[in-house]
């Protein structure tokens, strides 16, 4: 089962601001832990949304979208990906998570299960895809 575990943005991450070294050094930690224990996909931090764009769709149409976003609270600062073998586990490392802007700061996470292809119906569709990750291999 693999889960990501999104880290909600704030004020400060959408500044700019780089984190401070004793956040680096406990995320550092953390990350490592996950990568020892072999639950470990992916990990980043990501830019602030003035560095991105959103590409619309509506009637057929797409439309892009500069950065910055004003809706703080609905962007991403960053996730990591686990791999484990329940729900219970992924919620132990979650709670493990180093608070995201620091201890004495506000912060927030999320942690969503990512859809495997064996949760959809069987087809040739799927098999597209099947055939794709093992190509990746």
């Amino acid at each position: 089962m693999r889960f990501m575990i999104i880290v909600k943005a704030t004020a400060l991450s959408e500044s700019g601001a780089m984190p401070e070294e004793s956040l680096m050094a406990a995320m550092g930690t953390y990350h490592e832990e996950l990568a020892k224990a072999g639950v470990l996909l992916d990990a980043t931090g990501l830019q602030p949304s003035s560095k991105g764009w959103r590409i619309r769709y509506s009637e057929g149409q797409r439309t892009v979208i500069d950065g910055p976003f004003a809706e703080t609270k609905e962007l991403i600062a960053g996730y990591t990906l686990i791999q484990v073998r329940s729900r219970e586990e992924a919620m132990e490392w979650a709670r493990r998570f180093p608070a995201p802007f620091g201890e004495q700061a506000d912060g927030e996470i999320e942690v969503r299960q990512l859809f495997e292809l064996d949760d959809f119906e069987p087809g040739p569709e799927v098999e597209r895809f099947r055939e794709l990750d093992a190509a990746k291999r």
